[in-house]
C-alpha cells in the first residue's frame, strides 16, 4: 500500500500556528409612586430605606458613543448551553443515548422478558468495543494533504483562481494537496426569483466547476484531479476533488443541502454538505452562508444549530456497519442508516459565516483597525471568537489564528475597504472562515490559514486553509484475525445458563440539592453469573423516556462477561432553571424509579430521591413579592404552602405583598453600598464561589459577606435572566418599526400595559441603571451597554432565548425593544 504523502516533514509552509438621540418632547418617566398590589401604607423595599434616593431620571446622562470592550456574554446574555450540539463520535459519552430497537420485548413462559434484537445489538457493541481497543494492530496510519477554500463571489465571476487554489503548491507542485474542497457563496444574486426558482444556479455552478478544474491542472507537473461531486443550493456551491490516484479509495459519497433562510427553510441562507469515506476515515465538508447583519449574532448561532440538526446523510446499512467495524459506534446507536455532521472522523466547516466585529465598536474604528492591520484588537472583538469562547456556537470546532486582514467589505475591483459616500458603509469583518472538528484532535494539523488579495472581483476576499490529515487504512486480514480472537473469547462464555448481576445498591438518596447544582452518585454492577450479562435501561409502561429530564444516566446499556471487572453506572441529578421552576411550583418532585433490564433475565428497580432547597432563582416576581420571609422557609408542597401563607397572614406574622421582591432589593442595595463608581461594572465576571454564596444568602435571609461587587452584579443579571417569566412579556415586543416619531407613544403604551409588579420591577431597575450612568466616566458604562443588558435580562431571559428566530420580523421586534430600553435610560420625560 502506498503512503498518501511521504514528504510531510519537508513542507515549508507550516505556520506558527441607533441610534438617533431621543431627547425632544419628554416628560417625567417615574410615576408618583410604585404600583403595589397591597395597601398603600404597606412598606416595601426601596432605595430610600437605607440611603439617599436615586437621582431623578431627568438627571441621567444621555447616550454617547463610548469606546468599550464587549460585555462578557456570560453576564449579558442568556445561556445557550442547552443548545450545544452533542459531539457524536466513538470516544464521546453515551449518556442518555437510549438503545433503539424495532421489535418489542418478548415474555417467555417462565416470566422472563427478552429482546433478541437488543441482545444482538449489545453483543455487537461489545465485540466492536474490543476490536476498537486493538485497532492499532490492524490500522495503518497515512498522511494526506488537504486544501479547503471559501469565497463569497457576490454574483461576480473571475477568470483565474490559481492565486487562491494553488498558492502553496511549490514551484513544481510538490505540495499539491490530495484532497481539495472549494466552497462558494452568492454565485447568483440572492433575489426573490433566484431563491424561489433556483433557475440560474446550475449554469453558474458549471462555470465555477470548470474554473476550478482549469486552475488545478494549470501548474507545472500538476497531478491529475478527479471531481468527486459538486452540490449547490441557490447561491451556495461546494466542490470536492481528490488526486486521481486516490479515486479508487473513495466510497460512500453523499451530498445534502439544508435551507435555513426565509421561514427557516429557504435557500437564501443554509448549507451544502458532502461526506465520504477516504480510505478508512470519514470526512465531512460543510459550506454555509449564515444570517447577515452585524447585530444578528443570535440568528447566526441559530443557523449553525439548525444546520447541525437538519443535516442527515442516508449512507445505507453497509456504510454504517463498515464505520462501526472501524471504530465508530455513534451511528449504530440511532438504529438507522442516517449519519449527521459530527458522525465523522474529520469535519471541516467553511463559508461566509457572516460573524462581524462586535457592534459596540464604531464602524470608523473597525475600518481604521483593518486598514492598519491592527489584528489583535479585531480578534478580541470578533463575534465568532466571542461566541465560541462562550460555548454558544461552533463548540468543539477549532480555527487557526486570524493573521490576515478582514476579508469583507472591499470595493469590488480594488484592495481597499469600501468607503464610497454613495454606498452604505459597512464595518470590515472576517465573514469568511474555515473551522474544523476531529474525533482525535491530532488527526488534522493546520499548515496555513490565509486570504489572497490578488482576486478582487467581489466585495469579499477568498480564504484558504491547508492541512495535514491523518488517515486510517485498515488492513483487513489483520482485522479479521483480531476479530477471530475476540470471538473465541466470547464463545467460551455464551450458551451456558441465565445471566445474573449484582448491584451494590438500588436506592440513591441525593440529599439536599440547590439551584444550579449537579451531583453524581454511582452504582457498581457486577456479573455474578457464568454467562454474558447484557443490561439496558428501559422506560416504564406507557412512558417513552427512561427517566425524568433532570436525571442523566451513563451508560444506558452495557455488557459484562464473567470475570470482567465491575462496571459503574453514574446517575447525575442536575437542578437547572427549568427544573427549579417546576420544583418551586409543585409540578415536579425529586423522585423517580428507573428500570434496569437484564436481557434474558430479571428487571432491577432503582429508586432515586432527593430534596430541593428552594431558591428565589427560577421563580416569578409575582410569587416572590408574596413572601416577606426567606424563600427557603416556604414549603414546596402547594397545599402546605397555601396553609403556611394563610396561617401567617391570619396571625399577622406576614405583611401584605411587597412592591418588588426583597431579593432584588437586597442585591441592588448591596451594589449601591459598594459604590456605583467601580470600574468595569457589569463587564467583569464575578467569582463562581461567591455567586453561589450570594444566592444562598438570598435564599436563607443571611447577611451578605464581603463579596466583590462584580459577583453582586453577576448575581443581579442571573436573577433577572432566570425568572420563570420575563419582566417584559414577549407579547409586548413592538410589532412596528420604532423611530423618533413614535418612540414616545410606544414607551408610554409599554408602561401602561406592564402588569403592576412587573411595572414596579421595571421602573426600579431602570432607575438603578440611570443612577449607574451618573458614574459612567469611572465605571465605563454606557447607555448602549445597559440597554442591551435590559433587553436580554428583562425582555428575553434564559428561557426566552430558546424561542428566538432570525426572521426579519423577529429581528426588528428585538431591535425595537432595545430602542425602547435606550429611550427609558436616556429620556427625561415621556
Amino acid at each position: 500500500m502506498t503512503t498518501i504523502n511521504s514528504n510531510i516533514g519537508s513542507d515549508p509552509y507550516i505556520s506558527d500556528d441607533h441610534n438617533n438621540n431621543r431627547r425632544d418632547g419628554m416628560v417625567n418617566l417615574q410615576r408618583d409612586r410604585m404600583v403595589a398590589t397591597s395597601n398603600s401604607n404597606t412598606p416595601g423595599p426601596s432605595f430610600q430605606s437605607n440611603r439617599p434616593p436615586l437621582a431623578p431620571l431627568s438627571t441621567a446622562l444621555s447616550t454617547s458613543s463610548d469606546h468599550f470592550q464587549p460585555l462578557p456574554r456570560s453576564i449579558v446574555s442568556p445561556s445557550s448551553a442547552n443548545l450545544k450540539p452533542n459531539r457524536a463520535n466513538s470516544n464521546s459519552s453515551v449518556a442518555n443515548t437510549q438503545l433503539r430497537v424495532k421489535t418489542t420485548d418478548e415474555e417467555t413462559e417462565d416470566g422472563r422478558i427478552r429482546n433478541r434484537e437488543a441482545a444482538a445489538k449489545i453483543r455487537d457493541a461489545w465485540i466492536y468495543k474490543q476490536i476498537r481497543a486493538r485497532s492499532a494492530e490492524f490500522t495503518s496510519i497515512q498522511k494526506a494533504k488537504m486544501f479547503v477554500g471559501t469565497w463569497n463571489v457576490n454574483a461576480k465571476i473571475s477568470d483565474r483562481l490559481e492565486p487562491w487554489l494553488c498558492a502553496h503548491w511549490g514551484p513544481n507542485s510538490e505540495h499539491a494537496p490530495d484532497v481539495v474542497a472549494v466552497g462558494f457563496q452568492e454565485i447568483v444574486d440572492l433575489n426573490a426569483v433566484n431563491v424561489a426558482v433556483d433557475n440560474k444556479t446550475q449554469q453558474r455552478s458549471q462555470y465555477w466547476v470548470d474554473k476550478i478544474k482549469l486552475a488545478l491542472h494549470s501548474r507545472p507537473n500538476s497531478p491529475k484531479y478527479t471531481m468527486l461531486v459538486y452540490k449547490h443550493l441557490v447561491g451556495l456551491l461546494l466542490c470536492v476533488f481528490v488526486k486521481s490516484s486516490h479515486h479508487n479509495r473513495v466510497k460512500h459519497l453523499h451530498a445534502e443541502s439544508v435551507g435555513v433562510g426565509v421561514m427557516g427553510m429557504m435557500g437564501n441562507k443554509g448549507a451544502v454538505c458532502v461526506r465520504l469515506q477516504f480510505y478508512d476515515s470519514t470526512l465531512c465538508f460543510v459550506c454555509s452562508h449564515l444570517a447577515a447583519h452585524r447585530e444578528n449574532v443570535q440568528g447566526r448561532n441559530a443557523d449553525f444549530y439548525n444546520i447541525m440538526a437538519k443535516t442527515a446523510f442516508d449512507v445505507g446499512e453497509d456504510a454504517v456497519r463498515e464505520s462501526i467495524q472501524n471504530g465508530s459506534l455513534q451511528m449504530w446507536f440511532s438504529g438507522n442508516s442516517y449519519v449527521s455532521i459530527p458522525d465523522h472522523d474529520i469535519v471541516v466547516w467553511l463559508g461566509d459565516l457572516n460573524y462581524r466585529i462586535d457592534e459596540s465598536i464604531p464602524c470608523e474604528t473597525v475600518i481604521d483597525w483593518s486598514t492598519r492591520a491592527n489584528l489583535e484588537d479585531l480578534r478580541v472583538n470578533d463575534q465568532l471568537n466571542i461566541e465560541r469562547n462562550a460555548g454558544r456556537a461552533f463548540d468543539g470546532f477549532q480555527e487557526g489564528l486570524l493573521n490576515f486582514k478582514p476579508t469583507y467589505k472591499y470595493q469590488p475591483g480594488t484592495d481597499e475597504y469600501d468607503q464610497r459616500p454613495e454606498k452604505k458603509i459597512r464595518a470590515p469583518a472576517w465573514c469568511d472562515r474555515i473551522l474544523w472538528m476531529c474525533n482525535d484532535a491530532s488527526h488534522l494539523h493546520l499548515l496555513t490559514y490565509a486570504s489572497t488579495q490578488e482576486l478582487n472581483a467581489s466585495d469579499h476576499k477568498p480564504v484558504m486553509a491547508s492541512f495535514i490529515a491523518t488517515i486510517k487504512d485498515v488492513i483487513q486480514p489483520k482485522r479479521e484475525a483480531v476479530y477471530g480472537e475476540v470471538m473465541r473469547v466470547l464463545d467460551k462464555f455464551e450458551n451456558q445458563s441465565l445471566p445474573m448481576v449484582g448491584l451494590d445498591r438500588v436506592f440513591l438518596d441525593f440529599g439536599e440539592l440547590r439551584y444550579e447544582q449537579k451531583l453524581t452518585l454511582p452504582i457498581r454492577v457486577t456479573n455474578t453469573g457464568k454467562v454474558v450479562a447484557l443490561f439496558r435501561f428501559v422506560p416504564k409502561i406507557d412512558e417513552v423516556e427512561v427517566c425524568k429530564p433532570w436525571i442523566t444516566v451513563s451508560p444506558m446499556y452495557g455488557m459484562l462477561i464473567p470475570g470482567e471487572s465491575d462496571t459503574t453506572i453514574k446517575f447525575t441529578v442536575t437542578i437547572d432553571n427549568v427544573t427549579a421552576n417546576a420544583l418551586s411550583t409543585g409540578r415536579e418532585m425529586l423522585e423517580d424509579i428507573l428500570i434496569l433490564r437484564l436481557e434474558n433475565g430479571r428487571d432491577y428497580y432503582i429508586t432515586i430521591t432527593g430534596q430541593y432547597a428552594r431558591s428565589c432563582f427560577g421563580m416569578s416576581v409575582d410569587e416572590l413579592v408574596m413572601y416577606a420571609e426567606p424563600i427557603r422557609n416556604i414549603p414546596l408542597d402547594p397545599i402546605r404552602r397555601a396553609e403556611y401563607v394563610e396561617n401567617n397572614i391570619s396571625s399577622g406574622a406576614t405583611a401584605a405583598a411587597l412592591c418588588v421582591p426583597k431579593e432584588l432589593w437586597r442585591i441592588i442595595d448591596a451594589i449601591y453600598q459598594k459604590g456605583l463608581h467601580n470600574k468595569d461594572l457589569f463587564t467583569t465576571a464575578g467569582s463562581p464561589d461567591e455567586v453561589n454564596e450570594i444566592r444562598e444568602c438570598l435564599d436563607t435571609g443571611s447577611a451578605f459577606g464581603e463579596f466583590d461587587i462584580h459577583s453582586m452584579t453577576e448575581i443581579l443579571i442571573s436573577f433577572l435572566s432566570n425568572l420563570s417569566s420575563p419582566i417584559v412579556p414577549r407579547t409586548m415586543f413592538p410589532s412596528i418599526e420604532v423611530d423618533s416619531q413614535n418612540i414616545q407613544y410606544l414607551a408610554r403604551k409599554f408602561l401602561e400595559e406592564l402588569p403592576p409588579i412587573h411595572y414596579n420591577v421595571f421602573v426600579y431597575i431602570i432607575s438603578f441603571f440611570r443612577e449607574c450612568l451618573v458614574h459612567k466616566e469611572r465605571n465605563m458604562l454606557s447607555v448602549a451597554k445597559l440597554a442591551r443588558i435590559c433587553c436580554n435580562c428583562l425582555a428575553i431571559g434564559t428561557q426566552g432565548a430558546n424561542y428566538l428566530d432570525d426572521t426579519s420580523a423577529s429581528i426588528q421586534r428585538r431591535a425595537g425593544m432595545q430602542t425602547i430600553m435606550t429611550h427609558f435610560l436616556e429620556t427625561t420625560s415621556i
